[in-house]
């Protein structure tokens, strides 16, 4: 193999891409955090089945009275913001001077587009309803998109959140945001047969992942918070409020 092919270099015929401004920083900040963090890694199975009939019951009636689509995002991240109330170490970060548990819970969205991926902050989302997150949602996408965001949208989060499902992912191993203490993705919906008390039944099934910095989290905690997260997104049921 040729000295140049070895060290990645460009050969003729290669097309040699400028690297953004964005990609750059996103790139400094990854090293930063693989460098930085040593992550470890867990993963849950969970039944959405009644998640999914909620959302199909109120998303025509929603979209006609608030004039946004309801995903399935808004729910996720409530069971989320939920379980962090429990455990609040989750919600910190390894600092020179000792973990700091944040007081306030501010998620960070990450936010895919055809060049990058950034994550602005629904701050106080623990203050906020389904249809409160909902509204959030739709507006940070809408002004990511429009590249209309603005610096205090991107500060301040303290846990992060990730679709992967929406672009079919089944399984992520995701890198955790520097000054956070993890990173959850929820993948992608599947219809398959479980077993339930002897039978086998269809259910729609997703897999839950969760990247945590080992420094301050172990899998006991990590393991613990999962279950927590699993048990609101298995509680929903059709009468289940979203105001």
């Amino acid at each position: 193999m040729a000295h140049n092919e070895e060290l990645g270099a460009g050969l003729p015929g290669d097309q040699m891409l400028a690297v953004t401004p964005m990609r750059q920083a996103i790139a400094s900040r990854m090293q930063q955090s693989v460098t930085e963090i040593p992550h470890a890694w867990l993963m849950i199975e969970v039944d959405v089945s009644q998640l999914v009939a909620l959302r199909n019951k109120l998303k025509d009636s929603f979209l006609i009275t608030e004039g946004l689509p309801l995903t399935i995002s808004p729910f996720v991240l409530k069971g989320i913001v939920n379980a962090l109330k429990e455990f609040p170490l989750m919600n910190a970060s390894w600092t020179p001077e000792g973990i700091a548990v944040k007081r306030h819970i501010n998620v960070s969205i990450a936010i895919g587009s055809e060049d990058a991926v950034i994550a602005p902050v629904i701050h106080h989302a623990d203050h906020k309803s389904i249809a409160g997150l909902a509204f959030e949602l739709f507006d940070l996408v809408k002004r990511a998109k429009a590249r209309a965001l603005q610096v205090t949208d991107m500060q301040g989060g303290t846990f992060t959140f990730n679709n992967t499902g929406a672009f079919g992912s089944m399984l992520s191993y995701p890198i955790i945001q520097h000054q956070q203490a993890a990173i959850l993705t929820f993948e992608k919906i599947v219809r398959k047969p479980v077993v339930i008390q002897e039978m086998i039944a269809i259910r729609s099934m997703v897999s839950i992942c969760l990247s945590f910095d080992h420094r301050l989290l172990d899998g006991r905690i990590c393991g613990r918070f999962l279950q927590r997260v699993k048990h609101y997104l298995e509680k929903y049921d059709e009468e289940t409020t979203i105001y």
